[in-house]
């Protein structure tokens, strides 16, 4: 019998699989990423518990060209400043990516806010704009001209923070408790130069970022970086304290909740 594509696969493929996905070479991308302080009960309002906002109220937009070989990938983020316990991070609300090879890895595994979006990085000599864009909306603009090279900084290891969820079959609640995940990177820059420029927000119904307003810009740089990840679970949390921030995934809520069809079996 010729083979079943969708069939088992033996233990030797799938071992294959691992080792082959653990042995990745350096993956190098090229992104803008923006720093902004905003109203910190704004902060607050995002976080589900038990993560608490960090020192100072900052957004950061994250906007990148990944050089994936043959399979050229936009990716971004907007997150929040947030901590959870001694652990400083950063929780992401939205994760617009190009591809959904990207976007479901991401989803399951992680539990990241990852949504089928359009990512711009553009650069014309000096001149950058990067942008992130659902619904043809750019909800995240970048905007502004490179004015001087920065010192490299040294590897650095990162934290975001995501929480790893499936909602329940018959609509109500979630099927299991959900999870909380402690995301590290380990980054490392090989280019890094500063911007002189802007951040706008634009109103989506979809992506609320302008709900962060920009009060005061912290910093815009556009660098050339690699990292890998690691994710752990380091909590099981309340299924009631993180039900009223469910709609934080999915652009239209009801998708959340809804129940089987009626008279379904």
């Amino acid at each position: 019998m010729a083979r079943v594509r969708y069939g088992a696969r033996g233990e030797a493929e799938i071992a294959a699989s691992r080792a082959k996905s653990a042995n990745l070479p350096d993956i190098w991308s090229t992104g803008v990423v923006a720093v902004w302080e905003t109203d910190p009960d704004v902060v607050a309002a995002v976080l589900p518990p038990p993560l608490k906002p960090g020192e100072r109220p900052l957004v950061r937009a994250n906007i990148s060209k990944v050089d994936l070989p043959g399979y050229p990938l936009g990716a971004g983020s907007v997150a929040v400043a947030a901590r959870h316990g001694g652990v400083e991070g950063w929780y992401p609300l939205v994760m617009p990516m190009t591809h959904e090879r990207a976007l479901t890895g991401g989803r399951e595994v992680f539990g990241e806010p990852k949504k089928l979006g359009e990512v711009t990085v553009e650069r014309d000599g000096l001149l950058v704009r990067a942008a992130l864009a659902r619904h043809g909306i750019a909800f995240v603009e970048v905007r502004g001209a490179v004015d001087r090279a920065l010192p490299v900084p040294e590897p650095a290891v990162k934290t975001d923070f995501y929480f790893k969820f499936l909602p329940a079959v018959d609509g109500d609640g979630f099927d299991a408790d959900p999870v909380l995940v402690h995301c590290t990177r380990n980054e490392k820059v090989r280019k890094l130069e500063h911007v002189t420029g802007d951040v706008v927000l634009r109103e989506s119904m979809y992506d609320p970022v302008a709900d962060l307003p920009v009060r005061r810009l912290v910093e815009i740089t556009i660098g050339e970086k690699t990292t890998d990840q690691k994710g752990r679970v380091v909590e099981r949390v309340s299924a009631h304290a993180l039900l009223p921030y469910l709609h934080q995934r999915y652009d239209d809520p009801q998708q959340a909740f809804d129940g089987p069809p009626e008279g379904s079996v």
